[in-house]
């Protein structure tokens, strides 16, 4: 297997959701990885959302990372055919890891374990501890009511436009990863100032 092109990090679901269209995505995400040439960086499960991509990917023939705690290695039931899987001591060891090993990072549908990781790098982001693309994929309009509320944030006063900025989002899976890859740059994230 070559090398890949790039290294994409998506977080997503434990569960696949009540919409068909949740695990169409994810599986066209990690498809459209692998035919892009690129890795996949994951959370290293093999239930919902996270299993039908790393599944996909892995299928269309990826390069597939997935790096999982060692007390979520029995509730999540790891992904054991990954191309790497990792198993770490905590969630702060994994999230190191995932961006250590990520050229970019993306957000599908999820929960707030999705939330958390999404919203940890694209702070991340914004302060400058890294130059890596953070992306979101507002899939069926799972993301409508989140995107209102951070454009009111912009509003009041909380936020700038320029934090909003950081962000590439839509709600079709090439385009949001096109987007993503293209904005890549060379650089390193500083995980000394986190």
């Amino acid at each position: 297997m070559s090398s890949p092109r790039f290294s994409v990090c998506v977080y997503c679901a434990s569960r696949t959701g009540t919409d068909p269209r949740f695990a169409a995505v994810a599986a066209e995400t990690g498809r459209w990885i692998a035919a892009q040439g690129g890795q996949l960086v994951y959370g290293g499960g093999n239930n919902g959302l996270m299993g039908v991509m790393a599944g996909a990917a892995l299928a269309a023939g990826a390069r597939v990372v997935g790096i999982i705690p060692r007390s979520m290695v029995e509730r999540e039931w790891a992904k054991r055919d990954c191309t790497e899987l990792h198993i770490v001591e905590n969630m702060h060891e994994r999230k190191s890891m995932m961006a250590e090993r990520s050229d970019a990072f993306l957000a599908l549908p999820g929960g707030i374990g999705t939330f958390e990781e999404f919203f940890e790098a694209w702070t991340w982001r914004q302060l400058d501890f890294h130059t890596k693309p953070v992306g979101l994929l507002n899939t069926a309009g799972y993301y409508d009511s989140l995107l209102a509320f951070l454009r009111d944030g912009v509003q009041q006063g909380f936020m700038s436009q320029g934090m909003m900025d950081l962000l590439t989002f839509g709600t079709d899976v090439a385009p949001v990863l096109e987007g993503l890859v293209q904005s890549i740059r060379p650089g390193q994230m500083d995980l000394s100032q986190i």
